[in-house]
């Protein structure tokens, strides 16, 4: 898999005929390594590692409801008391961080109302915080 701007992850990395899997950081189970799955364990082992943020206040994939639809949200955070802190929309690397996946987690900020909102393909980083989008890893 290609290196990304999230430093390196620790990984448990399996081979199954001619499919590699990855033991989710979070989930604890096996999944299929897809390079949006080798983006989203960067994110999630830099919120563990650099971030410090304990696995417990850390979600990944869970359902929502928007518009009557029904969505997933790649990586959410929680602070202590439950409250949403940080939602992470995660693309592979060849799909841009563009306005529509800006929308897409914009849809998704509408019902969870988190503090922080990360876009990333694992090489670029948008972070939206306080009505001002930045971007670089090292502003989340």
């Amino acid at each position: 898999m290609i290196p990304l701007s999230f430093p390196p992850t620790p990984l448990s990395l399996n081979k199954e005929g001619e499919q590699y899997k990855v033991r989710c950081l979070i989930r604890k189970k096996w999944l299929v390594l897809t390079p949006e799955e080798w983006v989203r364990q960067h994110v999630i082992g830099y919120l563990i590692h650099v971030k410090k943020i304990p696995t417990g206040n850390i979600s990944v994939e869970k359902a929502l409801t928007y518009n009557q639809r029904l969505k997933r949200w790649d990586i959410a955070t929680f602070d202590s008391e439950g409250n949403p802190s940080i939602l992470v929309e995660c693309k592979r690397t060849t799909v841009p961080c563009t306005p529509e996946v800006m929308v897409q987690i914009s849809a998704y900020q509408k019902v969870v109302q988190a503090e922080k909102l990360i876009i990333t393909n694992g090489l670029s980083c948008h972070i939206y915080q306080e009505g001002i989008w930045t971007e670089g890893v090292d502003k989340i």
